[in-house]
């Protein structure tokens, strides 16, 4: 009965040594980044009514925990820092989190091309030996569903180094790498993503008066459901169609080494709507950000008419979430890619709903089209992405005058004889191959597209000619794969266009 008593002291002492205990959220850990020049939140959690102080640099912030144990305080904007001070939070106990630097913070959001690692990536070796770069840190949000928004998730910062620099998302190093060689402040990347998810994965629970937004997500959510259903019919006619055969061989005493067909692939709960918000993001807020990268589209390409209403939700909420309601938010536009011979347009559509959300304000989007493998959906050129998305940081965000944008169409017009398209951002329009423009197709009223017979760069502008009867609509670049070679003396590549659609 002694030792019953005796475990049952130690047992309460230790559960309320664990609630006197203070303890920060997941994110702050050894080697974090805090963004710089803006309130910064810090929070945890401790004893309810316990007094917390947290401690940083020449700070000291005081705050009670709340009735549900919860704290936060807010430091008042801090100034950059390449030099490792030191977080102590201080209550019952004292934790002390070392080699905290001050910079920019910024969140790498989607799904598989964001999460392509730096060692799976162009030139991966040559680029891992380089990588000496102990003021980029990179923090890999731990893969997690979620019914509900939950607070806890698992994770390190991690110091760029050759030894860890290959786990790093390639978009999100590459990205870093640009703004730290131009701003010279720390980087931190928040690395949350996961291969293979729709947009509608990563939104958060949606308000109940959103209908539209709510249909949106429900038309997807089915789609989805639909192909798992149609893939897996497939699978059991084959199967049984595979089996008749077996049998047949078997009874005509005939050898029968025909593999049986591969079980399709199925993708799992990751994909229902809301379930990576609340597990991947939910966990991270209020952590202050700079802002947000982007490359996600691939999982709705089926659907493009609903992406733009999700996709600009996704943007707004995140925003609305992280209390930074002018967060810049920047994407990288789907690249091109044939499965199909190149026939097929859901991408372009898909691409038109992404350039449609810039009319979101502080938003940027970064033209792949001239990356992108036939027969890769994973571009291993993911230099030229990061360097694109910073150059739109830079120019938007961080005021730096350089050019961030390919060319633009402005104008189409047409005439007797050819056809007019001029562009803007377009100093010094090329192609990158020295071949006339490629990728330009004409239509007449009947809506039926044909190459261009001719293509030829003019001033800011390129002349098309046709034998369309009653050319009306022009488009460039509208094809799920496409070889487009135009673009501006940056080498950023011309956006795709349509004018069909006006």
């Amino acid at each position: 009965m002694r030792l019953f008593i005796g475990f049952l002291i130690t047992s309460f002492v230790c559960a309320s040594s664990l609630l006197a205990d203070v303890t920060l959220a997941p994110l702050f850990n050894n080697h974090a980044v805090l963004q710089r020049e803006a309130p910064v939140p810090i929070w945890g959690h401790a004893q309810p009514g316990q007094h917390v102080t947290v401690k940083f640099g020449q700070q000291a912030v005081a705050t009670t925990t709340q009735a549900d144990g919860t704290w936060r305080v807010d430091l008042a904007p801090l100034a950059a820092n390449a030099t490792g001070q030191t977080l102590t939070v201080s209550g019952e106990t004292t934790v002390a989190l070392q080699d905290i630097l001050v910079g920019d913070v910024w969140l790498c959001g989607g799904q598989s091309n964001m999460e392509w690692p730096v060692r799976n990536s162009r030139n991966a070796e040559a680029e891992i030996a380089a990588a000496d770069y102990p003021l980029i840190r990179h923090f890999k949000v731990a893969r997690r569903i979620a019914a509900q928004p939950i607070k806890d998730m698992s994770g390190t910062w991690t110091v760029g180094s050759p030894d860890t620099v290959g786990d790093f998302t390639a978009v999100g190093y590459f990205f870093a790498r640009r703004l730290h060689a131009d701003l010279g402040v720390p980087i931190g990347l928040l690395n949350s993503n996961w291969g293979g998810t729709p947009v509608e994965a990563w939104l958060p629970p949606s308000h109940p008066d959103d209908v539209d937004l709510a249909v949106d997500v429900a038309s997807h959510q089915v789609r989805v459901n639909q192909s798992i259903l149609e893939s897996t019919e497939r699978y059991r006619d084959a199967m049984r169609e595979w089996a008749e055969a077996q049998k047949a061989a078997h009874e005509a005493s005939q050898p029968f080494e025909t593999e049986p067909p591969a079980q399709p692939w199925q993708p799992g709960p990751f994909k229902t709507a809301t379930v990576l918000y609340n597990g991947m993001i939910e966990p991270l807020l209020p952590y202050r950000l700079a802002g947000t990268i982007w490359y996600q589209g691939e999982g709705n390409a089926g659907q493009p008419e609903t992406y733009r209403n999700m996709f600009g939700a996704l943007i707004e909420s995140w925003r609305e979430k992280f209390e930074h309601p002018e967060m810049p938010f920047y994407w990288a536009q789907l690249t091109s890619w044939d499965n199909d011979g190149g026939e097929n347009t859901d991408w372009a559509f898909l691409r038109e709903a992404q350039q449609q959300t810039l009319e979101l304000p502080h938003t940027g989007q970064a033209i792949l089209m001239d990356i992108g493998e036939a027969d890769d959906i994973h571009p291993r050129n993911k230099q030229d992405v990061g360097d694109r998305l910073a150059r739109i940081a830079l120019a938007e965000h961080y005021g730096h005058d350089l050019e961030h944008r390919g060319p633009v169409r402005t104008t189409v017009t047409f005439s007797p004889d050819n056809i007019f398209v001029e562009f803007d951002h377009a100093d010094g329009l090329t192609t990158r191959d020295g071949e006339p423009p490629r990728g330009f197709e004409i239509a007449g009223p009947d809506h039926q597209f044909v190459p261009a017979d001719s293509a030829a760069i003019d001033g800011e502008g390129v002349v098309l000619t046709t034998t369309v009867e009653s050319p009306r609509y022009v488009r460039y670049a509208w094809r799920r794969w496409v070889d487009a070679n135009l673009q501006n003396a940056a080498a950023l590549p011309a956006e795709p266009f349509r004018t069909d659609r006006e």
